[in-house]
């Protein structure tokens, strides 16, 4: 019980990318990138074994960013021509590529990573990818003229590359949906069915990841904005509970979030954050230990995983590796308590 793991990325060494920054450039050209990116995941991978999470991913080591690592694969979509666009309804700005036309698959697009963390490690492995509405909320559009028609046109190939990674090996799929705290009413209307046709024909386990961003300043400002309790949970909770996804992973450690919540989340697995990836502050085994303890009183610890806030990419490595550390001894503790 109480099985550790991520959320999904992970912070990437200097010599694969420009450190501490979301869309980082990469320092390698060409064949040399590939050779990066591969060292970089597997460094990654060894670090979380060291660390003693159970169920471990790639770090989104290969991806400039979690949701346009996923882009630059698909069809339809210039690249080359760039428009500024206010995305988490226009939390910030980001400069974003644009559907031009039906969207499609050129082939596998994160088949050789997941390839590489089947191969790496013995342990249970998961594996994240954008989710529909996040993609939509992150891209511009000239084709389809219609968001949810184009979500769902992303849904489904998302769902093609779902059952490759699960033909791979992949033990857990994991879908992002920060914009699941953002849009709640179009959660209800058309996300958890964009979410469904994601997992179509997939036997593997399905999660789907909610938060409240990245630890960067845009994020961090609109936390502030929020008010002494963020409840923006309760709104997409129950629709979730009554969604065939099986784990939940939310944001909860050194937040707002008012704990009781994930009661709401009934029958699911909870991968609860006991990480805040907004401070460089490591935790101390004690303080995951009592996230988990307070999370325990709504989730039996056989459906409760600690897990982190979000991504830890714009982080530096050092940081993000105590916090890994801290993350499995904070579990031991509890785990140690309830053999008693």
């Amino acid at each position: 019980m109480l099985k550790t793991t991520i959320a999904g990325s992970l912070p990437k060494p200097f010599w694969l990318a420009q450190p501490e920054m979301l869309w980082a450039p990469w320092q390698q050209p060409g064949e040399k990138l590939a050779e990066a990116k591969r060292d970089a995941t597997l460094l990654w991978i060894k670090e979380q074994e060291q660390a003693g999470l159970d169920i471990v991913g790639d770090g989104e080591q290969s991806r400039q960013h979690f949701v346009h690592g996923f882009l630059e694969r698909i069809e339809g979509i210039d690249f080359q021509n760039k428009v500024k666009m206010g995305i988490r309804n226009n939390r910030y700005e980001a400069d974003v590529p644009t559907v031009v036309g039906k969207l499609k698959r050129k082939g596998s697009v994160h088949g050789t990573e997941a390839k590489i963390l089947r191969a790496a490690t013995g342990l249970r492995t998961k594996f994240t990818l954008p989710g529909p509405m996040t993609i939509v909320d992150t891209i511009a559009d000239q084709h389809y003229g219609d968001r949810v028609k184009m979500a769902f046109a992303f849904a489904e190939l998302l769902n093609q590359e779902a059952r490759e990674l699960q033909a791979i090996g992949i033990d857990v799929v994991q879908f992002d949906e920060p914009a699941f705290n953002v849009y709640m009413d179009q959660v209800r209307e058309w996300g958890i069915d964009a979410l469904h046709k994601c997992i179509e024909g997939l036997t593997c386990t399905t999660a789907v990841h909610i938060c409240y961003g990245y630890g960067i300043k845009a994020n961090n400002d609109w936390k502030q904005t929020l008010g002494g309790e963020w409840r923006q949970y309760q709104d997409t909770f129950p629709h979730l509970a009554r969604s065939r996804i099986d784990q939940i992973s939310l944001e909860c450690a050194n937040s707002k979030v008012p704990i009781d919540l994930i009661g709401l989340l009934k029958g699911k697995d909870v991968l609860v954050g006991c990480i805040d990836v907004a401070s460089d502050q490591v935790e101390s085994k004690e303080q995951v230990a009592a996230t988990i303890r307070k999370a325990m009183e709504f989730v039996d610890p056989e459906k409760l995983y600690p897990c982190t806030n979000c991504g830890m990419a714009p982080m530096r490595r050092d940081i993000a590796r105590a916090k890994l550390h801290a993350l499995e001894q904070g579990a031991h503790l509890v785990r140690e308590e309830l053999r008693k």
